[in-house]
């Protein structure tokens, strides 16, 4: 059921939140990595949390990961499709955001079209009509902004990012309108089916995963390095030589 009533909360908490991440994260640009280098003030403890994360992949998420995979792929591809379509309005305030108003009214226009024709999301008829994908995040909004990347930083659970990354991690929260709009516990399917895609993503892929976590010298500095140079490269700060392949990576070189 829609809380119309609720908008103007949401507008109210995400202006707020959107000036203090931007303070934030503009102060961090004096300290951001050079293009090309890497900026790790905090590798002791950022290491600390890479073995953490290791061993709750190891416990947790690679075995839950090969449950999902047990599902028919057509199951899986229904969750991902559901997962991405409840993002889109979060794709749509980032882009507005950005001043893109080509990309919001993509995304626009494929929840729209997704959830009317698509059961409400689980089959991407857009991609049938030939729709474009788009996709951003507040990182992204914030690098538009012209905040620095700031230090590189491994977060408990989710992994690798940059203090400009992380910050928008944490508003990413708060600019989905449907979170506001939605009541209890319907509110909540987007995070599960989320939850549930990346399950499956990490058992798509788990060869190459297994193989940065586990069998590489320094799993830390290899992931460190894939991470850095897919997110520039997703920012448009990186040619397209730049970007890093995990299948092409020695993982033998650290």
């Amino acid at each position: 059921m829609f809380r119309i009533s609720s908008i103007n909360q949401y507008l109210t908490k995400s202006a707020a939140i959107s000036g203090l991440c931007v303070l934030t994260a503009c102060a961090s640009g004096t300290t951001s990595v050079q293009e090309g280098g890497i900026y790790d003030p905090y590798e002791k403890q950022n290491r600390k949390i890479h073995e953490f994360n290791r061993s709750l992949d190891r416990s947790l998420v690679r075995p839950a990961s090969r449950g999902i995979s047990l599902l028919p792929d057509e199951i899986e591809g229904f969750i991902g499709n559901f997962a991405e379509n409840l993002g889109q309005p979060s794709v749509v305030v980032n882009s507005l955001l950005q001043g893109d108003l080509k990309g919001a009214g993509i995304s626009t226009s494929r929840f729209l079209t997704n959830t009317v024709l698509g059961a409400g999301g689980f089959i991407d008829v857009a991609a049938e009509f030939e729709m474009p994908e788009h996709t951003t995040d507040f990182g992204e909004t914030l690098y538009t902004w012209g905040a620095g990347e700031g230090p590189y930083v491994e977060l408990p659970g989710l992994g690798p990012s940059t203090v400009r990354n992380a910050t928008g991690k944490v508003v990413d929260l708060f600019t989905n309108p449907l979170s506001y709009a939605v009541d209890s516990p319907e509110q909540y399917y987007g995070t599960a089916a989320s939850t549930a895609s990346r399950l499956s993503d990490r058992g798509r892929f788990a060869d190459t995963i297994d193989s940065v976590l586990y069998e590489s010298a320094d799993s830390y500095a290899q992931a460190r390095l894939i991470y850095l140079q897919n997110r520039r490269f997703e920012l448009g700060q990186e040619d397209l030589e730049a970007e890093i392949d995990p299948f092409e990576l020695d993982t033998e070189g650290f």
